[in-house]
């Protein structure tokens, strides 16, 4: 099932004009996190929406990918300066999840949280409209634990720092709340075509 704008071949034009300055391409997909990665099991995965403190739904594994499915090809661009092309996702949209869910935004802003303690902060606006989802495969295959399996976010637009892996949930807060890596020098927002790698730039 493809839905809105997240689907397709992503960016036209030539392979220079889809790569952000100060990025190079690469052919491979490389493995890096902020620390060793976790093995989660599928039957003891959940994933919890919450306002605040305050969780509002929770899915287990099953009744996850019960939910609609959308596939997507977008090109990625890592922070530390390497791009990929044309990578293939399958996933649930945080628009299909929102509606499942039943929640109204409260707030324009969201910290996705991770099994590992990982957070990262991401606006409302840069998750719906079909530009984020919960992915679940990686090209036609389930998402392998290196590369954030069984499940992680996924922003393709902005720096991969933000498609947090391993997720198990996304929090609403009241203000633009700094992640593991924002709290760390790096920039709160992260556009790789604007090169917002660290606070100032």
């Amino acid at each position: 099932m493809a839905t809105r704008g997240f689907t397709g071949r992503g960016r036209s034009g030539s392979e220079a004009e889809r790569i952000p300055p100060g990025q190079h391409l690469v052919e491979d997909f490389p493995v890096l996190s902020a620390g060793p990665t976790p093995r989660i099991y599928p039957e003891k995965w959940s994933f919890t929406l919450k306002i605040g403190p305050k969780p509002v739904k929770m899915w287990s594994w099953a009744e996850f990918n019960a939910l609609p499915q959308t596939k997507a090809t977008r090109d990625i661009h890592c922070v530390t300066a390497w791009s990929k092309l044309n990578t293939s996702w399958e996933g649930v949209l945080i628009d299909d999840l929102l509606a499942e869910a039943g929640v109204e935004a409260p707030t324009p802003y969201l910290l996705a949280h991770s099994y590992d303690g990982y957070s990262t902060n991401v606006p409302l606006a840069d998750l719906t409209g079909g530009r984020a989802m919960i992915a679940l495969r990686y090209e036609g295959k389930p998402l392998e634990p290196d590369h954030g399996g069984p499940a992680r976010l996924l922003v393709p637009h902005l720096y991969f720092w933000k498609s947090a892996k391993w997720i198990n949930g996304l929090q609403f807060t009241e203000r633009d709340e700094p992640g593991f890596w924002e709290l760390r020098g790096y920039h709160i927002y992260g556009d790789p075509w604007r090169e917002q790698r660290y606070t100032n730039d």
